[in-house]
């Protein structure tokens, strides 16, 4: 049984499609999200359709598999049950791969109404709607000050989620939006882009982190660095950096701070016994097994694994998808009769893109950045999407954007 249908949990069903078998795939969502894209549907780029593939139609050529749409509640370790909102299932094996689930605002919950992050569908559709909708809120604000404020964007962490809002940001305001409105300059909106690092994409290498700055300023994008967000309102932020405090007017402020864990992680730690980390995951064995439970895997956000560097590996697509082949090899491995080697993870590098043309990567020593990181950036994103006809469309959105500089999913939709 394997639940989760994100990176970890489909590439783990995949790579079972010619096992000795029977597979349940389960998952709250009837569809396989690719995340890393998430933040072109919160800024137009794309639409949710492009970047979401109904998980029963990828695994509809498994016939050892079948797919559930429901909520894994708790576990029965010793009658080795699931508890779902909708009954109970048994499992022989268990493959835990339920992701984050949701923002981590580092106990200020409150908030999440006001600064939304971006993990959904829902979260991608709300921030478009916000950043479109402080551009039409401008056009026709008399008052200079609260016009200052709707065309103040505030982001709030400098990860890779923060710096692709940003640079995204500062295209729609330099280039998208140019001829669009008359009361208005969108190229004199404010974006400002807090870390509480010294450097943005503080998991890149420091000259990668120094590119990234150099090309956000070029959009437009003031970057603070060793700030953190001491308040926030619906009328704007107080940002702290060292001593100082400024209040700062502005009408959209998004996150990008981080996630936290699954809520499964704590029962399932309360069940089996699992250690847990300060940031909510289970500490997994070598074979990505918890201690004590060879029956139960742990795979892609939810799993610390440091047993090959001391420290644990990053929340990444591509970390996941690793841990999902690993996974599937292992099952088969033991139905064998054999012993798994222990999971190792063979780094692919890690990619960021600022905008058009503007992207960073490392990997390993090779560390790259301008146009040529940019197009290995887009043939990695394209590659990773889990349909042909997703790449396909995708293909097809960029190089109309690119040629026209248009955003052709500018849709306002829900809220008020």
């Amino acid at each position: 049984m394997l639940v989760g249908a994100g990176f970890g949990g489909l590439y783990a069903a995949r790579a079972l499609k010619r096992a000795p078998v029977d597979l349940t795939v389960i998952d709250r969502r009837n569809f396989h999200l690719f995340q890393p894209l998430l933040y072109q549907v919160a800024t137009g780029a794309l639409s949710p359709g492009e970047i979401a593939s109904p998980v029963r139609h990828v695994l509809s050529r498994q016939r050892n598999t079948r797919v559930w749409m429901a909520d894994a509640r708790d576990i029965d370790v010793e009658r080795r049950r699931l508890c779902l909102d909708g009954g109970e299932a048994s499992y022989d094996t268990l493959v835990l791969a339920p992701g984050s689930s949701s923002q981590h605002y580092f106990g200020h919950d409150d908030w999440a109404p006001m600064a939304p992050g971006l993990k959904t569908i829902e979260d991608a559709t709300e921030i478009r709607r916000r950043i479109l909708r402080a551009f039409e809120c401008a056009e026709r604000e008399t008052n200079a000050a609260e016009r200052r404020a709707w065309l103040t964007f505030v982001i709030v962490g400098a990860g890779p989620t923060g710096v692709e809002l940003a640079g995204a940001l500062g295209e729609i305001a330099n280039d998208t939006l140019r001829h669009d409105f008359r009361s208005i300059n969108p190229r004199e909106s404010t974006i400002l882009l807090v870390e509480g690092t010294d450097r943005v994409l503080p998991s890149f290498p420091p000259d990668l982190s120094a590119k990234a700055e150099r090309d956000l300023s070029r959009l437009g994008v003031q970057v603070r660095t060793r700030s953190k967000v001491t308040d926030l309102d619906s009328a704007g932020v107080a940002v702290q950096t060292g001593d100082a405090v400024e209040r700062i007017p502005a009408k959209t402020v998004l996150w990008a701070a981080g996630v936290g864990p699954s809520g499964l992680g704590k029962i399932v730690a309360d069940r089996t016994g699992a250690p847990l980390d300060k940031s909510g995951r289970l500490i997994v064995g070598p074979d990505l097994t918890l201690p004590g439970h060879p029956e139960i895997f742990v795979i892609g956000d939810l799993a610390n694994f440091s047993h090959q560097t001391g420290k644990p590996l990053e929340g990444l697509a591509a970390v996941a998808m690793a841990e999902g082949r690993y996974v599937a090899r292992a099952i088969q491995a033991r139905l064998r009769g054999e012993t798994p080697p222990p999971f190792h993870y063979f780094d692919k590098g890690t990619l960021a893109t600022i905008g058009r043309n503007k992207a960073v990567a490392a990997f390993g020593r090779l560390h790259l950045s301008g146009p040529l990181a940019w197009f290995v950036w887009l043939f990695v994103h394209l590659m990773y999407l889990v349909e042909f006809d997703n790449r396909l469309l995708v293909l097809i959105e960029w190089i109309y954007d690119y040629i026209t500089r248009n955003r052709g999913a500018r849709l306002i939709t829900g809220g008020q």
